[in-house]
């Protein structure tokens, strides 16, 4: 975004991050608005075989309308997009996410509005409304839970704003009408995935520990009962021993790891419910004396570069990709739904998966 359409809230937010590493800076001087802290190489996605393709459009619901949704037609070279991250830009998925809706809006030539919940679902709420009361004319959200955002979606319904939500899907909203559609991955089928690579990486028998994401949002809900339902139909020689929550965090991840290890010493495989929480697991690991992805396998899920190279380097097994790069699906999405097209309530991206067979060849496209 061009310095000059910057908004306050997207001022105040770089000012309080200006002492970010120098892969921030990097990142700042790619997307021209977005200032996150850390994270691997090519985050924005806009190069390179990162994009997301659309695997289904569900037709779960009717599907939408302008004249369901109650809106006019708005050109979006012209109009304010708020962009409401849930969780802080300390990892590689939301810097990824939201560089890419950032260098989105950039380019279709929208005004970008963004604002960062930090983890907080009250600030969420209050920076939704907070967009709604500068102009903005659609709302993409990142929800940091799957209920509760209910007083900044009646707010948006009010307005007659148009609501795309993005990663995490709301439980209880209805399509058409707290919001347009979700764009996100198939949870289920990723905790799926995970489970048939450990049983890959494991032969099919030992003893598993389950990092949980945070709770309260359907994607940890969604790859535990996938990883659970897979084990249960097709690989009943992995016995789940353990699981705790590592909020999606790697310190947290390496230290549920090192408690879970005192506990159970006899873990031979971990499931991390996404890379940070896998790669705090593998200092854990070694930590123990052991070796990671050797005598405790490892796998994952979000297809971070950091992970990619971890599995070349053989201290993961497996990591189900779970890509972050919203921008152009969503922008796209838009335009379609004001060009008169019907919007279904759900569309489903394509994930890729890496191990030692592909993980070499890949780092370049991973996040």
């Amino acid at each position: 975004m061009n310095a000059d359409r910057s908004t306050p809230a997207a001022g105040r937010a770089r000012g309080l991050r200006m002492g970010t590493a120098l892969t921030a800076a990097t990142l700042l001087a790619l997307t021209g608005c977005a200032n996150p802290e850390g994270g691997g190489a090519n985050p924005g996605g806009t190069s390179g075989g990162g994009q997301q393709v659309t695997k289904t459009q569900d037709a779960g619901g009717a599907g939408c309308t302008l004249q369901q949704y109650g809106v006019e037609k708005l050109d979006l070279t012209k109009a304010t997009v708020g962009f409401s991250q849930s969780e802080k830009e300390a990892n590689p998925f939301r810097i990824a996410e939201t560089a890419s809706i950032t260098a989105e809006a950039k380019r279709v030539g929208a005004r970008l509005i963004t604002t960062n919940a930090n983890s907080d679902l009250g600030k969420q709420i209050s920076d939704i409304q907070s967009m709604l009361a500068q102009g903005a004319q659609l709302l993409i959200v990142a929800p940091l839970n799957s209920e509760g955002l209910e007083p900044a979606l009646r707010a948006a319904r009010e307005k007659k704003v148009p609501v795309i939500t993005v990663d995490r899907k709301l439980s209880s909203a209805a399509p058409c009408k707290d919001y347009l559609t979700f764009i996100g991955s198939d949870f289920v089928d990723q905790g799926k995935r995970a489970g048939e690579a450990m049983a890959k990486a494991t032969g099919g028998t030992g003893k598993v520990a389950i990092l949980l994401g945070s709770s309260g949002n359907n994607v940890t809900t969604d790859r535990t009962s996938g990883f659970k339902d897979y084990l249960k139909a097709s690989a009943p020689g992995l016995q789940i021993v353990a699981e705790q929550t590592g909020d999606f965090a790697r310190e947290k991840g390496q230290q549920v790891t090192e408690q879970l290890l005192q506990a159970n010493p006899g873990i031979t495989a971990i499931y991390a419910q996404n890379d940070e929480m896998a790669l705090g697991a593998v200092t854990a690991v070694r930590s123990a004396g052991k070796k990671p992805g050797q005598d405790i396998k490892i796998v994952s899920v979000d297809g971070t570069r950091n992970a990619v190279e971890s599995i070349v380097a053989g201290d993961l097994n497996a990591v189900i990709e779970s890509n972050p790069r919203f921008g152009p699906l969503a922008f796209s999405t838009a335009q379609k739904f004001y060009a008169g097209e019907t919007i279904t309530p759900t569309v489903i991206i394509q994930d890729k998966s890496y191990d030692t067979a592909n993980a070499k060849a890949e780092v370049a496209n991973a996040y």
